[in-house]
This record gives structure tokens, C-alpha cells and sequence, in this order.
């Protein structure tokens, strides 16, 4: 039996409040149903880069094949997906690290390869969890300004990286949207290698496929061949699978193992496993979220330039764009008037980081941006 969305939300019955967590914001369609999913606020919610329309119907077939065993630790479950991801990759499972979302993959490689003495290196702004973590660890963080046309300096990151236990590289970089070649990224990771030998390099691809742009690609070939290189993907993203938090790491079975000392015992809950084992292999689902993201995202970054706002180029599903006056104010104003927008990053002071939500989403959205920039 096949389950859709729709026919999904409305079988769980009693167990509907949950429903908002696992099915995504993209669910205005429903808004007259009595199982009132929709937010009374009406709040747009395109502050936090996730996918609108949630998970794949095959995602949501999984999760409800899962409620029996819901009384069982995921055990096999978690060995499941990392032999689904080992086929996926072409790797080995001792190759994978599952883990509850990518973030937790972040806590680990700063556990696992920084000390007070070889601290953290990474961009500004960048996502910020790598940082926080260390700087409540009392690890030193050296954060580096991103370039004019807001990319990764990576000749100023590979200047500081001399000494350190552990470089972050974003690519494409949040909250930027900006993306740096295969080449460039695999010239920069050699260069602090031979720079500094003992240092880590982490390359965060949780918008992976989102990026079309042929020079592109993955650097999971460089972590399979050295332990000191490691790449996090995650289900969050464009598998609409943020509230079930499931992501894994890709390296050298030793480099997995030095992680996985840090890592909580069966820290990704059955559904979310069950969900993204099912969804791993929907090629169709992917490529349509892909294209829904591209369209939405085309539509926002021409309203923006069509009233002189300068935008980013972006390899995601959010835009950076230019404000010309403070985020706080901004990003109050659109609150105030139902559309959370992106939080400040810092030095970016006068940039509004805007996820894509659904079309319906974005031209609800730019009427209000319209207001409160007054064009």
C-alpha cells in the first residue's frame, strides 16, 4: 500500500500533534482539515533552511512501518542505513559514522581533534556550531572573514590553519549560499596538510545536492584516501527531514573510530533511521525537491535585484541578500508582519539570510519584504 502525505497526517488519528515535526512546514494544503497543522499564526517560517514539503511519501510509509518497533532500541535499524550508505557511497560501513543529524558530527570531530592548545578554524560567517561547541570546551577558535563576494578566503584560512587540530570548511558555505569548486577545495585541503600535518580538515556538504554547478563535487574520494580529511552529509536538507534528525560522516575506518569515542550510544531515534533508509534511494523525490528549490529561489533572487539589492549567488535552498540597513530592524519588521527571516551573522550586519520556502511561501513573503523596504 502506498501512502501519500495527505493520507499519512490523517491516519495517525489521535497522534496528529506530533505530525508538524515529521511532515515539514509545507502543508498549507491542510489548513482546512481539523487536524489544524498549520500554524495559527500563519507565520512564514523561511528562517532555518529547511525543506517546506517535508519528507518523500516513501519517508512517511517507512515511519508508520516503524511504529512497531518503537519499543526496540534502533539497533538494527542504525546497521541498516549504514549498509544502505556503504552501497550508496561504494564504501565500506566501517567507512560511515550515523549520527543524529550532522551537528552531532560537528560536537565529535571538536571532541575528537581539537585540545586548548590546537584549536578550531573556520570561516566568519559560517555555521556556527563548530565554534560554539569549542568555545564552550575552552577550545581556541580563529574565525576568518569571508571574502568581497562573500566566499571562504581560503588562502586567509590556510594562513591560520598552522598548528591547528581542526579546519571547517562549508562548501556551499551557510549562511552564504556560496560554492567553491572540487579543485579549489581539494588545492586548499593539500596545502594545509602539507602546511600542518596534524591538523584535521572537516568539509560540511549538507547542501550537496543542491549545487548545480558542473565544477562542483564531492570530496569524499579525499577523505577515503586520508585520515585526516572527513565530509558530513545529512537528511536534513533536501530530504525534508530536519525534525528527525539523522546525518553520517564519511571517512577512513580510523578516523570514524576516533569520532565515534565521543559519540552517544544509539543516538538516532527508529523513525528518523526508518525514514531515511527509505528515502536514500528516492531519486524522483530528490529531483523534485531540487527543482521546486531552483524555481522558488530564481523567483526571490529577481524580485530582490529587480529593486537594486544585491544577492549572493547561492548554491542552496537560502539567498543572502544585501539590505543596506540592520538586520535586527529587518528581521523585527518581518516578524512582526508574519515572516521569520534568518538570524544575524555577524560581520555580515546589514545581510539577511532568507530560506526558500514553497512559491506560495516566497510570494506571500516579498509582499511583505516589499513593506518593510519600502519598495
Amino acid at each position: 500500500m502506498t501512502v501519500s502525505r495527505r493520507s499519512f497526517l490523517h491516519g495517525l488519528g489521535s497522534g496528529a500533534a506530533a505530525v508538524p515535526l515529521i511532515g515539514g512546514r509545507g502543508l498549507e494544503a491542510l489548513a482546512g482539515s481539523t487536524l489544524r497543522l498549520v500554524d495559527p499564526s500563519g507565520l512564514i517560517r523561511i528562517d532555518s533552511n529547511e525543506n517546506p514539503n517535508g519528507p518523500s511519501a516513501r519517508a512517511l510509509e517507512a515511519i508508520r512501518g516503524a511504529f512497531g518497533e518503537a519499543c526496540r532500541y534502533p539497533r538494527i535499524s542504525s546497521d541498516k542505513l549504514t549498509e544502505a550508505l556503504a552501497a550508496h557511497h561504494r564504501v565500506k560501513p566501517a567507512n560511515l559514522l550515523v549520527g543524529c543529524g550532522s551537528t552531532d558530527h560537528l560536537r565529535l570531530a571538536v571532541d575528537a581533534f581539537t585540545t586548548p592548545g590546537r584549536g578550531l578554524v573556520t570561516a566568519a560567517p559560517s555555521f556556527e556550531t563548530p565554534a560554539t561547541y569549542a568555545a564552550l570546551r575552552g577550545i581556541p577558535v580563529e574565525s576568518v572573514p569571508v571574502d568581497s563576494g562573500l566566499g571562504l578566503d581560503l588562502n586567509a584560512m590556510l594562513d591560520r590553519s598552522l598548528g591547528a587540530g581542526l579546519v571547517y570548511v562549508c562548501n556551499p558555505n551557510n549562511p552564504t549560499g556560496t560554492v567553491h569548486s572540487k579543485a579549489a577545495v581539494e588545492d586548499f585541503i593539500r596545502r594545509v596538510l602539507s602546511k600542518s600535518p596534524a591538523v584535521h580538515v572537516l568539509v560540511d556538504e549538507a547542501y550537496y545536492e543542491y549545487v548545480d554547478d558542473p565544477e562542483y563535487g564531492t570530496l569524499i574520494p579525499m577523505a577515503l584516501e586520508d585520515p585526516r580529511v572527513m565530509v558530513l552529509r545529512t537528511f536534513s536538507k533536501v530530504h525534508g527531514m530536519a525534525g528527525l534528525r539523522v546525518g553520517y560522516g564519511i571517512g577512513r575506518p580510523e578516523t570514524m573510530a576516533a569520532m565515534l569515542r565521543f559519540q552517544m550510544q544509539l543516538s538516532v531515534n527508529g523513525l528518523g533511521l526508518s525514514a531515511a533508509l527509505a528515502s536514500l534511494g528516492d531519486e524522483t523525490h530528490l529531483a523534485r525537491e531540487t527543482k521546486l528549490n531552483r524555481e522558488a529561489r530564481d523567483f526571490t533572487r529577481r524580485w530582490f535585484g529587480r529593486y537594486g539589492f544585491v544577492v549572493a549567488p547561492s548554491a542552496t535552498n537560502f539567498v543572502m541578500v544585501a539590505i543596506r540597513r540592520p538586520i535586527e530592524a529587518f528581521k523585527k519588521a518581518c516578524a512582526d508582519r508574519g515572516v521569520a527571516v534568518g538570524r544575524p551573522f555577524p560581520p555580515l550586519t546589514e545581510h539577511a539570510r532568507i530560506s526558500i520556502g514553497t512559491m506560495e511561501e516566497m510570494q506571500r513573503a516579498v509582499g511583505v519584504f516589499g513593506q518593510v523596504l519600502g519598495v
